[in-house]
């Protein structure tokens, strides 16, 4: 039957079933049971977070190598450190991090896109590589990374005014562009012969890519080398066409030991030469007109200083004719008032069996009579807009410099080489500058050039036709080119600056970045009187000593202050250490040079070379100074005895 349900219209029909109150016995079990959900569902969540951050922290390990947000640390296979590397010009956004195969890569920072990646790579059993690349996708973005140097001694990069083994940093400097420069007259700058490239004792090596517009910096306090790419503020360029989008990639490489990670590197990086220089050069001292004439040099001083070298009676591979022979810079004519019969001075200069290389150089002056031409033909380097020709000083005045980018010039400058060599029997060039620090700011070559380096291996390549017997002070990847580099100019001191004491990390240095023919300029240094001990303008008399024993046994011997200026007994001393370099030290340079062409080892070598094992010679500088100064000591002792 019905029920009615009062209510009126709208009322609701149904079963009602009366609500029961919760004892104050059963609440306590509900709020636990509540509780015990929640924990339950935090313990839940807290363990789907760590296995997430297992997966994030496995993601963010590739080999040997550990990233997080602000750089990376790369251990050896002891699991110590060897390599970190801190990030300067952003924070990576690691939930924007992925891992394929051996490519670990990022596509954020926290506040912008880019393109970032570390690839793993396995070249040999003992050596473990990864590359690296942090490229802006925003023009005028500088990237920087700092690497901290502080686990290892490092070794490379660039010969520079004050020289040391290993590399001693000290002070704090902005990064700045690392380009080849004339440190004898810039010594805060980097020198005329660099490589982006270094090595250190614990068997790490970072290579820069060379595409990269690389600015160097450095704290000694931090501990820190600023590696950084930029455009903006720079004399770098983008290729034409380009963004100016800064892009800063490198290969860091690992190893079981030190010699055989830079071995692996230099085969990877440096090309090798393709021949040895002539074997006369190894054996035979060369004799400048520099250091002892200066530009004061005319026909009756050489012919002169010709005729000392026979009557002393010592070797000569050949002399160097160096500044001065010319009237003006940029002529390639003999001074008719200095050197009134030029080719009667060589035809006796030949008869008596001397080779004569001159002094070269990439300026003309304004007032050279082949100024006009240069011009006029376009040979020279231009201002930014192309339209005229560039200016630039140089420490013998003002004029134009070359483009070696130019095939026309390089056409037009190799002639006036050839003429020389036909009319005089000239047998080779001294190379003088190329470093890039001569070029203007902002400067427009024929070829565009991104790094202002490349005019410095384009001028050593015009070396190549003379190679048997050529100098040149500046390189970059111009380690094919087979001629003899040297160090820049040395001052007539005992020290690091320029002095004798820079005289061996500076051939170490040149030879760590695969430049083995090396000549380490002249015995006693350039005798400048403000920049020299002694009088007369002389190198005070034990330096010279000193540096003529070192100079023997490097792989070739420069004379300029000839020995005679001393003295008979001196006369004895170079005498007995040219023969000794002929006999002992030659044949083990040739040797090591012939193996030069197919491994690119270095000739002269560091100690931990051969004893990669003992970290004591991984700071070697003092064993080296020490060693050499009681070789000294005792050579000295049996002089006066």
């Amino acid at each position: 039957m019905y029920q009615v349900v009062p209510g009126g219209a709208g009322g609701t029909i149904t079963d009602v079933i009366p609500k029961q109150k919760l004892s104050k016995d059963t609440r306590p079990l509900v709020g636990a049971g509540v509780i015990g959900l929640v924990l339950v569902i935090a313990a839940v969540t807290a363990w789907c977070y760590y296995i997430a951050s297992l997966r994030k922290a496995e993601l963010l390990k590739t080999e040997l190598l550990d990233l997080n947000k602000d750089g990376y640390i790369i251990r050896n296979q002891g699991g110590s450190i060897v390599f970190r590397m801190d990030f300067r010009s952003g924070t990576l956004d690691l939930d924007s991090c992925t891992k394929e195969g051996e490519i670990l890569s990022c596509v954020r920072t926290t506040d912008r896109k880019l393109i970032f990646f570390i690839e793993t790579v396995r070249p040999k059993d003992t050596v473990q590589c990864y590359r690296v690349r942090w490229e802006e996708v925003v023009p005028d973005i500088p990237v920087e990374h700092a690497m901290t140097y502080k686990f290892a001694h490092w070794y490379g990069g660039a010969v520079s005014a004050v020289q040391h083994w290993p590399i001693s940093i000290s002070g704090q400097q902005a990064p700045k562009p690392f380009v080849t420069s004339d440190i004898y007259s810039n010594r805060d700058e980097f020198g005329g012969i660099l490589e982006s490239y270094w090595i250190s004792s614990n068997a790490t090596a970072i290579k820069i890519n060379n595409s990269v517009p690389f600015h160097l910096g450095w704290n000694d306090t931090e501990k820190t080398m600023y590696f950084q790419a930029r455009y903006n503020d720079s004399s770098f360029k983008p290729n034409p066409g380009e963004m100016p989008c800064a892009e800063l990639s490198y290969r860091v490489c690992v190893g079981s030991d030190v010699t055989s990670i830079h071995k692996y590197m230099v085969r990877r990086y440096f090309n090798k030469p393709n021949k040895v220089p002539a074997e006369v050069m190894f054996r035979h001292p060369s004799w400048s007109t520099w250091a002892l004439h200066k530009t004061d040099i005319d026909q009756e001083k050489l012919l002169k200083y010709a005729a000392n070298i026979r009557k002393y009676n010592f070797n000569c591979s050949q002399i160097e004719l160096d500044d001065g022979y010319s009237r003006r810079y940029g002529d390639f004519e003999f001074d008719p008032v200095k050197f009134p019969n030029a080719s009667a001075m060589f035809h006796k200069l030949k008869s008596d069996d001397f080779m004569v290389s001159l002094w070269i150089h990439p300026f003309v002056n304004h007032d050279s009579e082949n100024f006009h031409t240069c011009v006029e033909r376009g040979l020279f380097v231009r201002e930014p807009t192309g339209q005229l020709s560039a200016l630039v000083r140089w420490w013998n005045g003002i004029g134009g410099i070359l483009d070696f980018t130019n095939p026309e010039t390089r056409d037009w400058f190799a002639s006036q080489l050839r003429s020389l060599r036909s009319r005089f029997g000239v047998s080779s060039f001294k190379f003088e500058a190329g470093e890039a620090n001569y070029l203007p700011w902002k400067f427009k070559t024929l070829e565009s050039i991104r790094d202002p380096s490349i005019f410095t291996r384009r001028y050593t390549e015009m070396a190549s036709l003379y190679n048997d017997r050529a100098e040149a002070r500046s390189g970059y990847q111009s380690q094919n080119i087979s001629c003899f580099f040297r160090p820049i100019d040395r001052d007539s001191v005992w020290g690091y600056e320029l002095g004798l004491k820079s005289v061996i990390p500076a051939v170490l240095t040149i030879s760590i970045l695969g430049y083995q023919f090396i000549l380490p300029d002249m015995i006693g240094g350039n005798a400048y009187v403000n920049r020299t001990y002694g009088n007369r303008g002389l190198p005070d008399r034990e330096l010279y000593i000193r540096w003529l024993e070192l100079s023997a046994f490097m792989p070739s011997m420069q004379f300029s202050i000839p020995p005679w200026e001393y003295g008979d007994d001196v006369v004895e001393i170079a005498r007995k250490y040219t023969a000794l370099h002929e006999s002992l030290v030659a044949p083990r340079v040739l040797e090591l040079a012939s193996e030069v062409l197919s491994t690119g080892d270095p000739i002269i070598r560091p100690v931990w070379w051969i004893a990669t094992g003992d970290f004591v010679l991984y700071f070697d500088e003092l064993t080296i100074s020490s060693l050499f100064s009681h070789f000294c000591s005792k050579q000295a002792w049996k002089r006066v005895n």
